[in-house]
C-alpha cells in the first residue's frame, strides 16, 4: 500500500531538504574526525623524525639506521599531509554542496519547480570516490535525484587510492629532504634537550595493507599501522 502511495504522492520538499542536510552534516562530522586523526598522525611522525635524528647523533654506530628511519618517517609525513589536504578539500566541496542544495530548495519554494545543478552533480560525483564517504554520498545522491537537484549519475565511481605509490615516493626524494630540513631545523630548537623515547629494536618490514579494505576507517588504520611498523 505504501509503495502504491509513493507512486502517486509527491515527496514533501521540506522532508527531502531535511534528509539531504542531515546526510551532508553527518559526512562533514566524519571528515572533521578524520582530519583530526590525520593531524595527530602528523604530530606523532614529526616526533619520531626528531627522535631518530637524536638517536643517530648520540650513537654514531646507529647513525645510518637512524637516518633510514628518519627518511621513512618523512615519507609517512608526506602521505599524512597529502591525505589531510585531500580531506580539507573534500570538506569544502561538501559545504559547497550543502549551500547549493539549500539554494535549490529555496528557489523551488518561489518558482514551484527545481532545476538540476551541474555544479552539485560534479561535486557529489567527486565525493563519492572518497572511500570515507562512499556509502553515505551514494545515499545522498539518490535523495538529490528524487528531489531533482541532480540528474541520474552515469557510470561507476572508482575509489580514490589514498596511498602514495612507492615509485612516487622514490621520485620525491627532494620532497623528503625538504621535510627533514623543515622538521629538524625548526623543531629541534623547540624540543629541548630531553630526547623523545624510541624503542631500541631491529627494524621490521612494514605491515602489509589490505588495499581492498572497504571500512570507512581503513585509511586511518593503514596510516597508523605503517607508523607502528616503522617504530618497531
Amino acid at each position: 500500500m505504501e509503495g502504491l502511495k509513493a507512486l502517486f504522492v509527491k515527496p514533501d520538499p521540506n522532508a527531502q531538504m531535511r534528509k539531504c542536510n542531515a546526510l551532508i552534516r553527518s559526512n562533514i562530522r566524519k571528515l572533521d574526525r578524520d582530519i583530526s586523526q590525520v593531524k595527530q598522525v602528523e604530530t606523532k611522525t614529526k616526533n619520531l623524525i626528531i627522535a631518530a635524528d637524536r638517536r643517530g647523533q648520540r650513537n654514531p654506530a646507529q647513525a645510518r639506521q637512524a637516518q633510514r628511519e628518519a627518511r621513512d618517517f618523512a615519507k609517512e609525513l608526506i602521505r599524512a599531509r597529502r591525505t589531510s589536504s585531500r580531506l580539507v578539500t573534500s570538506k569544502a566541496q561538501l559545504s559547497s554542496v550543502q549551500m547549493q542544495v539549500n539554494e535549490a530548495f529555496a528557489v523551488r519554494k518561489i518558482e514551484g519547480s527545481i532545476r538540476a545543478s551541474v555544479g552539485v552533480m560534479k561535486d557529489v560525483n567527486t565525493l563519492i570516490k572518497l572511500p570515507q564517504l562512499a556509502g553515505t554520498m551514494r545515499e545522498l545522491s539518490v535523495e538529490l535525484m528524487k528531489a531533482g537537484v541532480i540528474e541520474e549519475m552515469v557510470g561507476e565511481s572508482l575509489p580514490v587510492d589514498d596511498d602514495m605509490l612507492e615509485d612516487d615516493l622514490d621520485e620525491a626524494e627532494g620532497e623528503v629532504d625538504k621535510v627533514l630540513g623543515e622538521i629538524l631545523k625548526g623543531k629541534m630548537e623547540k624540543a629541548g634537550p630531553t630526547p623523545v623515547p624510541l624503542p631500541e629494536q631491529p627494524q621490521e618490514q612494514p605491515v602489509a595493507l589490505d588495499e581492498e579494505e572497504e571500512d570507512q576507517e581503513a585509511m586511518m588504520d593503514q596510516m597508523r599501522n605503517r607508523l607502528e611498523a616503522l617504530r618497531s
